[in-house]
């Protein structure tokens, strides 16, 4: 049955049953309690699963337009979905006059779905045309409250990312797949030759375009044109959205690493105001969303080990450019299926719950 609450609007969580949705149950968990009626909403196959909500069992229902009866204006649903699904599902929801936030990149792009993460610009949820308020990719996500202190300080003018990508943001299939492909390498002499790995590991490297063990992979995505891949793409028209800049030059390369959990960045920006580390770090040390760990010769730094499991973006190696008095140069890790999802779209739901409160 579905968790029943006396009071406040009614939360509906589409995909519940995936790796984000069960990070996402979590944190309903650890916040303060804003909701009224939750329901948990996943594809016919997983519908009949009991999970537990704030400790009281919550049976799934299956994605039907009935599972979405009662939901109207005060109301949120939050889809953890792929983008195909949000899109034919998201309009059935706001019909109703509730309210959706949407995880997938279904309507990132469009011009009448507020872009937010909202330690940036949480304002924005409050203008949304269609109904429908979109979070980011996970790694903007995990880089983008850095940069809006920072842009909020100096004026950001150029940004050059190179992100180290964790596997579980490839869902459980990602997850599954480096594991198996580190059971096969694990105690072996493996990577010491050509194509060793690759034997090793076979044909089979699921979501990603080579053998992720022993190995990085420089690429995330669908090609596109001049040979920049989807996700590159995506990362620099999000941050251009969040931040204001529809003119900010950016340059991204998107790197899968053999972690499990946590996206690392490293992270040029120049600034239109000259920058010094020590005011930055200050400002960063001052962020909402943001830990500074910048202590290199005590081996202090930002790791993805260190950032799972934890909400905020963990930020370090903060140094002046040496050639560039306008640029800084750091290195930060997020959890990319709490911050990079889950929290974000919890985050988005409760500001919007407390519009009607």
């Amino acid at each position: 049955m579905t968790a029943t609450r006396s009071s406040g609007p009614a939360l509906a969580v589409v995909g519940a049953t995936g790796a984000v949705g069960s990070i996402l149950l979590q944190i309903l968990s650890q916040r303060a309690d804003v909701w009224g009626d939750i329901r948990l909403i996943a594809s016919p196959r997983s519908a009949g699963r009991v999970l537990a909500v704030r400790g009281e069992e919550t049976e799934v229902l299956a994605l039907t337009e009935d599972a979405f009866d009662g939901l109207g204006a005060g109301d949120v649903a939050l889809f953890l979905t792929p983008a195909e699904v949000s899109a034919r599902w998201a309009p059935v929801v706001t019909a109703r006059g509730a309210v959706v936030v949407d995880q997938s990149a279904a309507f990132r792009e469009d011009p009448e779905v507020p872009l937010v993460v909202p330690e940036v610009n949480g304002s924005a949820v409050r203008i949304r045309p269609r109904g429908i308020v979109a979070g980011p990719d996970c790694v903007t996500a995990a880089m983008i409250a850095t940069l809006g202190a920072l842009h909020a300080e100096y004026g950001l003018a150029e940004l050059a990312v190179s992100s180290y990508q964790a596997a579980s943001a490839a869902g459980r299939a990602g997850s599954e797949a480096l594991r198996r492909q580190l059971s096969l390498v694990a105690g072996t002499s493996l990577g010491e030759q050509p194509g060793d790995v690759r034997r090793a590991v076979g044909e089979d490297t699921g979501p990603f375009a080579a053998p992720l063990a022993l190995n990085v992979v420089p690429w995330s995505g669908e090609l596109r044109e001049d040979g920049w891949s989807s996700h590159e793409l995506a990362v620099r028209a999000e941050t251009r959205r969040i931040l204001g800049l529809e003119a900010l030059p950016v340059a991204v390369t998107c790197v899968q690493v053999p972690v499990l959990t946590g996206h690392s960045l490293t992270v040029r920006a120049r600034f239109e105001r000259a920058v010094t580390a020590a005011h930055a770090r200050e400002i960063l040390e001052a962020a909402p969303g943001v830990v500074l760990v910048d202590d290199p010769a005590a081996g202090e730094f930002p790791t993805p080990a260190d950032a799972a499991g934890t909400d905020p973006a963990w930020v370090g190696r903060v140094r002046a450019s040496l050639d560039d008095d306008h640029s800084l140069e750091f290195f930060v890790c997020a959890d990319n299926l709490r911050k990079g999802a889950a929290l974000n779209a919890t985050q988005i739901s409760e500001l919007i719950a407390g519009e009607f409160a």
